[in-house]
């Protein structure tokens, strides 16, 4: 990758690191830093933990000044629906940030540059590099420019339920019991992935993929809601 390519993206995102080489340790995987042992390559791990806990903070803020009448387990719910993998994997999509992310050669070949997984770590590491580099100001100020309108446009709300949902509709059209196995675990412990199937009835609606069995499961019975014919009300 050029080292130009990180100005790029800079000047993409109407930003300006004053620390590049916290930007670089954003989108550093631990694949590239495997492969690159006798450099000083730091991987973005961390630095999610921190975007993660940043990005609690200020959708939390969000929410609450955007729905003064709502209560606290309404936003709780529409919050979790914010902060999860599907949602930092579609915002870093949109904002494009995986075509700069560095990958060792293996990861690169199974396709980690639009991997859902990946590209929501990518996206919490970069907002925790952005907060370390500039403060919480400046990445409130990048959020309402960048996914603050996405939220309020009603994508990521309310949460949708789809493993309750799931359970009505095969109740009501009497189509058996609602069974989940898990097909696959992968990837290494601090990145794992579970793919899990549902069963209606003993045939298979649908399967999921996430960083949690839960988050696998919903995915499952979102594709199985479909097919059954539920839709996404």
């Amino acid at each position: 990758m050029k080292p130009d390519r990180f100005d790029q993206l800079q000047q993409q995102l109407g930003i300006r690191f004053k620390r590049t080489g916290l930007l670089k340790q954003a989108f550093t995987h631990t694949s590239y830093v495997n492969e690159h042992k006798s450099g000083n390559a730091q991987d973005n791990e961390r630095l999610e933990f921190l975007g993660d806990a940043v990005m609690q903070l200020l959708v939390s803020e969000h929410l609450y000044l955007m729905h003064p009448r709502r209560p606290e387990g309404e936003l709780t719910r529409m919050r979790a629906s914010i902060v999860c993998e599907p949602s930092f994997a579609k915002f870093a999509e949109t904002l494009d940030l995986g075509r700069y992310v560095l990958l060792g050669r293996g990861e690169e070949q199974l396709g980690g540059r639009t991997r859902p997984a990946l590209l929501a770590d990518l996206f919490e590491s970069f907002i925790g590099a952005l907060y370390l580099d500039s403060g919480l100001e400046a990445v409130r100020e990048f959020l309402k420019r960048h996914i603050f309108p996405l939220i309020d446009g009603g994508d990521y709300l309310p949460v949708k339920d789809y493993k309750s949902r799931l359970q009505e509709r095969a109740q009501h059209r009497a189509l058996g019991p609602v069974e989940y196995v898990i097909d696959e675990e992968r990837g290494p412990a601090h990145d794992r992935e579970f793919v899990v199937g549902v069963l209606v009835g003993g045939v298979r609606y649908g399967t999921g993929v996430g960083r949690t069995k839960k988050e696998a499961e919903q995915q499952a019975a979102a594709e199985a809601c479909r097919l059954i014919g539920s839709g996404e009300t």
